[in-house]
């Protein structure tokens, strides 16, 4: 069978499944639609969060960025993986025990304010929305290659998916969907990458090929692409180009961006006990500690083979994977000097290959010549990745609005049923939004949702750290700090990211940090004015220090609950 047909079986296969759940674990309540009932096991959680803390961004881009960037694209991986520790060991069981619906929750209730609760909201929009472009931007780009339809009618496709079981289900529906995703995912990723390791190097684990000599050679594998990258113009892959700086203010970002997404906290309200969300955590590093040990290999590998398959080759020459992704549009050659060879090199003026980096996980299996159903099975786990990330997001969105502005601030006396019919549609005008976002988006995937992380790591991170580990930390200081945080970081996203008041380059910089890494100075404001205004103004009430004091002790059980 060829490609497109084993797409569409293993896919459809997949899409049932999801739908299947939903249906099966549809909401019947808003304590279900928000937190799943907060009866998850901790292993069925771990896995869930794994699936939605793996985007498309993990999946599809990063290997893609670390296969172009080399030593440069290790900063999102280190980022990544290090915000997911800060985030399970700093904050998962103190949120967990303070047991609320959502993160605004805990903003209107720590710094007793509707105020706080409202830009907490409106952090959470920014966040959510800018990560879930990316997300639909990954989505399409698996379909307008396997299903060869138009990119745009493939995140249309998306919305459609995503529309069904994260409005019918809600958190319930979407815990059971990602816990599927996750083993989709992970065997996806894995099975291309075990087979090339094998075909490169002999090593049927990719994390030990990656560091072994070629088949047949005494040439290691990383040598050899230093060598290749050497001959075309390029660094070396091993060597990096980025300034330190900007190295550690990207990875702190993304560090502290992590520990301050709401969709990924508020998995850890979906658990029956603060013991539950720290094994859950434990069970959740292990399984995304599979796909990110082995990124790198999988990077290494696209890039070898890339390079060997089409440089200075005869473009009438090349195999049929080639020319299917030129259909997208994804990949692009311009017969500069009219030789029909393809001059891929360093240089600009003389480059012939454009290649968007977002598609060297998802061609990978096709470059290497692996069979047909390994290629779909790729499509798939790209698929749901993109996905169970979506659906987590979208289900902040639909909470932020439903939940923490109408059932909070404008009809607190609303019924459940009403509710949960307020939230649908806030989901449904959601995805709509990130279906838009997908079509038009600001850049790849990857770049798109370090942004988020930036947003996330200048607004709520400070506040909820002080939230928890600073009694004098009052509602003034927590909506002084994250109107600051997030106003100058969204500032220099503007005018550096997207050219607000005309073209810029890397020399304009502030300090020489880039967009995607200002999240740390965003970071560093909000801590600054939070602790600047609430020593400037009255402490918080007596009630409110008590509530410090209980949740630093997370021990005992502690229902999620909504009063």
């Amino acid at each position: 069978m060829d490609v497109q047909l084993w797409t569409y079986i293993i896919v459809g296969i997949t899409f049932a499944i999801y739908i299947g759940i939903a249906i099966w674990s549809r909401a019947g309540s808003t304590k279900e639609f928000y937190v799943a009932g907060g009866g998850v096991p901790p292993l069925a959680n771990g896995m869930a969060t794994a699936a939605d803390w793996m985007s498309a961004a993990s999946f599809i881009s990063m290997a893609g960025i670390i296969s172009f960037g080399g030593y440069d694209g290790a900063v999102y991986l280190m980022g990544w993986t290090g915000g997911y520790v800060l985030l399970a060991l700093l904050l998962a069981p103190y949120l967990r025990k303070f047991g609320k619906f959502t993160v605004p929750d805990f903003f209107g209730d720590r710094y007793y304010s509707n105020t706080a609760r409202t830009v907490a909201v409106i952090c959470a929009l920014f966040v959510s929305f800018t990560y879930v472009a990316g997300q639909m931007r990954g989505v399409g780009v698996v379909f307008s290659r396997f299903l060869e339809v138009d990119i745009n009618n493939g995140v249309y496709i998306g919305m459609a998916i995503v529309f069904f079981y994260a409005v019918l289900g809600g958190m319930k529906g979407i815990t059971y969907t990602q816990v599927a995703q996750y083993v989709i995912l992970i065997f996806a990723f894995m099975v291309p990458a075990i087979f090339i390791s094998i075909q490169l190097t002999n090593n049927p684990i990719p994390q030990l090929g990656f560091g072994s000599t070629i088949a047949g050679s005494e040439t290691y594998l990383l040598d050899k692409l230093n060598g290749l990258h050497e001959e075309l113009g390029f660094a070396a892959y091993t060597s990096g180009s980025k300034s330190m700086i900007d190295v550690f203010f990207i990875t702190f970002a993304l560090m502290v961006g992590t520990a301050g997404l709401p969709h990924v906290i508020v998995r850890f309200f979906t658990v029956p006990k603060v013991k539950d969300a720290r094994v859950s955590a434990g069970y959740a590093l292990v399984f995304i500690a599979i796909l990110y040990t082995t990124a790198p290999a999988v990077a290494a590998f696209a890039r070898t083979n890339l390079i060997e398959t089409v440089s200075n080759e005869n473009y009438s020459e090349m195999p049929s994977w080639f020319s299917n992704w030129e259909k997208t549009g994804l990949l692009k050659f311009d017969d500069k000097n009219n030789d029909g060879k393809i001059q891929y090199v360093a240089d600009k003026e003389q480059n012939e290959l454009t290649i968007d980096r977002d598609i060297m996980v998802l061609a990978n299996p096709e470059i290497a010549n692996l069979p047909n159903w390994v290629i779909a099975l790729v499509a798939a786990g790209g698929l749901a990745a993109a996905l169970s990330t979506a659906a987590g997001l979208l289900l902040v969105i639909s909470t932020s609005v439903s939940h923490d502005l109408v059932k909070k601030q404008i009809a607190p006396d609303i019924s459940d049923k009403s509710e949960l019919w307020i939230a649908r549609g806030a989901a449904v005008i959601a995805v709509v939004i990130a279906g838009y976002f997908g079509i038009n988006p600001p850049d790849f995937v990857a770049a798109v949702v370090a942004l988020a992380f930036g947003l996330a790591a200048a607004s709520f991170f400070p506040a909820i750290i002080l939230g928890i580990f600073y009694k004098r930390m009052n509602k003034e200081g927590a909506i002084a700090g994250m109107i600051s945080g997030l106003a100058i970081t969204i500032l220099y996203m503007l005018i550096f990211k997207f050219n607000l008041f005309g073209e810029t380059t890397s020399a304009d910089w502030w300090l020489g940090v880039s967009p995607e890494g200002f999240g740390t100075i965003g970071m560093v404001v909000n801590f600054v004015v939070s602790i600047v205004v609430s020593n400037a103004t009255a402490p918080p009430p007596e009630d409110v220090q008590d509530i410090v004091d209980n949740i630093r002790f997370p021990r005992g059980a502690g229902e999620a609950h909504d009063h």
